[in-house]
This record gives C-alpha cells, structure tokens and sequence, in this order.
C-alpha cells in the first residue's frame, strides 16, 4: 500500500491532529435528519470546520444555504463551498453577502464543473470569475474570509499536467488562499511525493490530505473517474469479495482508511478532511481506530451543568 508503520507513536500526538468534514445538503427529511445526526456525531472531535458542497452556477444555493445556517444554529464552524461556473462577479458576490449575513467566515473558493457535465470545455462566464484564482481573490477583496481551495494529488482532470495543475495552486494561494484540501487519495507515497513538488514551488500554506472510507466501490470507482484519482488495484481486490456483506465490507474498510490515516501521521501530517458522504459511522470507526481524542456532547442525566 504505502511506507505502512506499526508504530503508532510516530508522527504528532494523536491530541495534535485537526479534522474537518464535508457535507453535502440533504434532498428528503431522512436524509436532513441523517445528516444532523451525523454532523452532531462528528463534532465531537471539534473538528475546524464542516463544509458543504455547492452547486455550479448556483443551481443548490438554497440548501446549502439552509444546511450552513442550520449547522451554524447548532454551534458548529460551517464553511460553504462557492464556484463561479455559470454567474457574473455580481452574482456570486450577491451570494456571498447573503452567506455572510447568516454569519459565514470561511468558504472553499472552486471553479467548478463546466455546465456541460464532467469532461466538458470551460468556458469561463462572460462577466463572472474566469477561474478558482480570480474567485479567491474576488473574496478576499470582499471581506477578511478565510478561504479554502483545492488540490489534485493526482492532477486535475482538465490540467495539462501536474506542473500546471501546481501553478494554478499557487495562483490561488498568490490571490489569497489559506488552505488547500486535497482530492481523495488512496497512495500515500504519491501524495507525499506530490507535497514535496508544492513545497519546492514556494507554497506554504497548509496542504490538507482529502480521506474517503469507501461506503460502496463502485460509487468511489466511478467518483475517482470523474475527477482524475485512482482507486488501486490491491484496494479493489481486498474489498471486492465483501462487496455483498455490509459488515464484513465495512471491517475491511475501516481497516484499509486506519491504516492510511496511521500511515500519513507518521510521516508527520497532522490535519485531515473526510469526505463523509454525510454518513458518521465509517468515519468515526476510523477516527476512533487510530485513537483520536473526542469529547462527550451528550452527558448523562443527572450530570451537573
């Protein structure tokens, strides 16, 4: 798999580790009160952030707005994804003021998928953004945002390579960013090998590894040729023949992201965002398998206030 450790002191203290996770706003009411429960789940690892996924051209607005709000309405640090796919400069700042009214300080400035679906030509909005830099940078001039992008391990899709895909990072943290979270991973040798080619281009802002527990393989499948990542051979073959059995599917799942997530920390990475899938119970088994610290949000009856 990777340069895998058994010492599972190595690396920051487990005290020292920062999570975020990323929602995407719910379609029907089980799903809404899944993923509230989910979010209450998670937040018991504090983590930084909760961000929530956005439509291009603004086509989930609407729920992602409700979905912040509700998260911020419970306490926790929401951030909201934003693209600029499809709308003028007036139009996404229109929705960024409406954000900030509801007290949103952080967003995760993409330029999202053409209109024409994954695989399409881009053609930036006459008027609007041209890409994720100028995005970054039109935020940053509206107020003080804390503001995410993102990264490619394994390239962008649409980049010519990975020297490019590089440059076009370093134009958005040049413009402002002040983190990147990372396309999902399964070869930690290739993202630490990538990490050292960001470093060597001068950026130094945070370089956070994207994780995906796999609920289902060919949903990951299918995710990963969308965006240019690679689900490995060796991960197929192990969960393939428990594809049919959910709990033995789900030990072998937890199993192969603990041991990524322990490999990561020992070379010394101690920031992570987890692709939910707006579920809590991979990623918590995950997060509880390398021993990270979480506080009880539900005391017992009786406890003092």
């Amino acid at each position: 798999m990777t340069k895998a450790t058994d010492n599972a002191s190595r690396g920051p203290s487990r005290r020292d580790i920062r999570l975020s996770f990323e929602f995407f706003p719910p379609k029907t009411a089980d799903a809404e009160k899944q993923l509230w429960e989910t979010a209450t789940q998670l937040s018991a690892y504090e983590p930084a952030f909760l961000s929530v996924t956005y439509g291009a051209g603004g086509s989930t607005k609407v729920p992602t707005l409700a979905t912040v709000r509700h998260l911020l309405g419970m306490g926790l640090p929401a951030a909201s994804h934003l693209t600029c796919v499809g709308a003028t400069k007036d139009e996404v700042n229109a929705v960024v003021a409406e954000f900030q009214a509801i007290g949103v300080k952080h967003f995760v400035a993409l330029r999202g998928d053409p209109p024409g679906g994954v695989g399409t030509a881009y053609q930036p909005h006459p008027g609007g953004y041209a890409n994720a830099a100028e995005l970054v940078a039109g935020l940053r001039g509206l107020a003080d945002f804390e503001v995410s992008v993102s990264a490619y391990p394994e390239k962008h899709p649409q980049s010519a390579d990975v020297a490019a895909d590089i440059d076009m990072l370093k134009r958005k943290v040049d413009a402002g960013a002040t983190r990147a979270l990372t396309q999902f991973f399964f070869d930690n040798d290739q993202f630490e090998h990538y990490l050292e080619r960001v470093r060597r281009a001068g950026i130094t802002i945070p370089v956070v590894p994207g994780l995906l527990p796999v609920h289902n393989l060919a949903q990951v499948q299918k995710f990963a040729g969308m965006c240019g990542a690679t689900v490995p051979a060796w991960l197929a073959e192990r969960l393939s023949p428990v594809d049919d059995k959910p709990q033995e599917r789900t030990a072998v799942a937890v199993e192969l992201a603990v041991r990524q997530l322990e490999d990561l920390i020992s070379r010394g990475i101690d920031e992570f965002h987890f692709y939910t899938m707006n579920r809590a119970n991979l990623v918590s088994a995950v997060c509880d398998g390398v021993g990270l610290a979480k506080i009880d949000r539900h005391p017992a009856a009786g406890a003092a206030a």
